[in-house]
C-alpha cells in the first residue's frame, strides 16, 4: 500500500508541480490549481477526479474512496484513505489529477521514459545547470525546425529559442536523454 511519501515523490516528478502549506494541510498545486491535499494526518488524501465519474468510483469500492466535506462537493473531487491503494493505482489517480490542470501538450510526458519529464520541466524553468547533466554529452534534438546536434550545443539553442514544446518521443542511453524527437515550438505550426 501506499503513503504520503510515495504521492510526493510521483507528484514532485511532474512538470510544474510544487508543494505548500495551506491551513496545516499540505496541497500539490500547479500554478494556483490544488491537485492533491493530504488530510492533516496524512492518512487521506483528496485528488481532482472529473465528477460525473465520481460516484462510480466510490460504488467500486466504497473502503477506500470517500466523497469530500459537503463544502467541497462543487469541486472535480474525490478523496482515498492512502493506506488502502497500492502505489501503481496511486500513481494513474495523481498523474491523471494533475492532467486535469495542465494544457493537453503535457499529458504524455509522464508516459516517456526519465528522465524526460524532469528534462522538459528544467527547460521550462531555464534551469541550464540542473539540466546539463541529463544530457547525454552526444544528446540529438530535432524539434522539426531545428535539428542539434551534442549537449553543449543544445543548451545554447535552448537558451536562444522560445521553450519547445515537450518531445513526442525519446532516446534514453544511461539514464540520460540521448534523443529528444518531435513537439514543435509553443505557439508554432
Amino acid at each position: 500500500m501506499t503513503d504520503a511519501d510515495a504521492v510526493r515523490r510521483v507528484a514532485l516528478a511532474l512538470p510544474r508541480t510544487y508543494e505548500r502549506q495551506v491551513r496545516g494541510r499540505w496541497k500539490l498545486k500547479v500554478k494556483q490549481i490544488v491537485y492533491c491535499a493530504f488530510s492533516r494526518d496524512e492518512q487521506d488524501i483528496g485528488f481532482g477526479f472529473p465528477k460525473a465519474e465520481r460516484d462510480g468510483l466510490i460504488a467500486s469500492d466504497p473502503e477506500t474512496f470517500f466523497l469530500p466535506p459537503t463544502s467541497d462537493l462543487r469541486y472535480q473531487w474525490v478523496c482515498a484513505h492512502l493506506d488502502r491503494i497500492d502505489d501503481d493505482e496511486m500513481r494513474e489517480l495523481v498523474t491523471d489529477a494533475w492532467r486535469m490542470c495542465v494544457p493537453k501538450m503535457l499529458h504524455e510526458l509522464p508516459e516517456l521514459p526519465a528522465p524526460a519529464a524532469e528534462v522538459w520541466n528544467l527547460v521550462e524553468q531555464q534551469e541550464w545547470g540542473e539540466l546539463r547533466p541529463l544530457l547525454h554529452p552526444y544528446v540529438r534534438y530535432d524539434d522539426g525546425r531545428a535539428a542539434v546536434r551534442g549537449r553543449s550545443r543544445l543548451l545554447a539553442h535552448l537558451r536562444d529559442v522560445p521553450t519547445p514544446r515537450p518531445p513526442a518521443a525519446v532516446e534514453v542511453r544511461d539514464g540520460q536523454l540521448y534523443r529528444w524527437i518531435g513537439g514543435g515550438r509553443v505557439g508554432g505550426d
